[in-house]
């Protein structure tokens, strides 16, 4: 488990890149249009085998600066270019003033498109 330390006159803070992970999460799912975080295929001498992501999140942390990967399923109908942006937005505004740690880059990955009885969680 990484962690990323902020250095202060009066000590340290160390924050774990699960914590930026799940703050991700929460401001990701929080965007209308998003049905869910996306479960990427894993494979096995090049065969694609079942999907299985632990974490849809990747985040790559160098001096104090992110850069973070989402990767997420939208609903039907959803405009994807819009949805981006807010997911864009909302996880670097949440990721900043929560941790103090800047982002420089939210990359948003649309795995798949939801229909049928999946519902828009807003």
């Amino acid at each position: 488990m990484k962690e990323s330390t902020i250095k202060d006159t009066v000590g340290s803070l160390k924050i774990s890149e699960d914590v930026i992970s799940k703050i991700t999460c929460t401001a990701t799912k929080e965007v209308s249009g998003v049905a869910e975080m996306a479960t990427m295929p894993t494979s096995f001498k090049g065969l694609v085998t079942k999907p299985v992501v632990p974490n849809p999140v990747k985040i790559s942390v160098r001096e104090d600066v992110a850069i973070i990967d989402v990767y997420v399923n939208l609903v039907a109908g959803a405009k994807i270019q819009e949805v981006a942006q807010q997911i864009q937005s909302n996880v670097k505004a949440s990721v900043q003033s929560m941790t103090g740690i800047a982002v420089s880059k939210v990359n948003v990955h649309v795995i798949s498109i939801v229909f049928g009885d999946a519902e828009d969680k807003h």
